[in-house]
């Protein structure tokens, strides 16, 4: 009986030594930093932001999502009033592989395994020289549950620095260098 017990209690923390092991090796995304450029951690808690638009492009699906100052300055009017957006103000864009929801009425194209996150932070000091904001870009591995800065390889490429967007942006410069519209409500 005393080895029984004996033997339940050593693979029972056996067990125990393993899955403490298996958690800690997990990574933490706020770990993450595009080299020369955004950390992860300067967008924590980004996924309980209020949603700004949802969007459709080259075979993804996104949700466009703002932090309170950027969503303040879009029910103000910003961009369209001519403003800036202010110091402070984020973005986060999930972009999702899809997969058809047959089992939905219509059969709903929805959300399937994560692709990437985008970031935009405006900062008019910090990124005078990209149009008061920089950029961050974070491809996923769904196999790891990971997260790697993007890179020149990545469609579009992306530069190691913080203004890997600017580029992109540019020709929404009077919009203050950003893309997505405020979806009325």
């Amino acid at each position: 009986m005393k080895t029984s017990a004996l033997i339940s209690l050593g693979i029972s923390a056996s067990i125990a030594v393993f899955a403490t092991g298996v958690a800690i090796s997990a990574q933490d995304k706020y770990t993450v930093q595009v080299p020369n450029g955004l950390a992860f951690s300067e967008f924590r808690g980004y996924e309980d932001w209020a949603v700004i638009a949802i969007s459709e492009n080259g075979g993804k699906i996104a949700a466009i999502l703002g932090n309170p100052a950027m969503i303040g300055a879009y029910r103000d009017g910003v961009p369209g009033n001519g403003k800036p957006f202010p110091d402070g103000a984020k973005m986060a864009k999930i972009h999702w592989n899809p997969k058809k929801q047959e089992a939905y009425p219509g059969e709903p194209m929805v959300p399937n395994t994560q692709y990437d996150v985008d970031f935009m932070v405006k900062d008019s000091n910090g990124f005078a020289d990209s149009g008061g904001w920089g950029y961050g870009a974070f491809d996923y591995d769904t196999a790891s549950d990971t997260f790697k800065p993007a890179t020149e390889a990545d469609e579009p490429p992306q530069e190691h620095d913080a203004k890997c967007g600017y580029a992109c942006h540019t020709i929404v410069q009077n919009r203050d260098y950003v893309f997505t519209g405020y979806g009325k409500r």
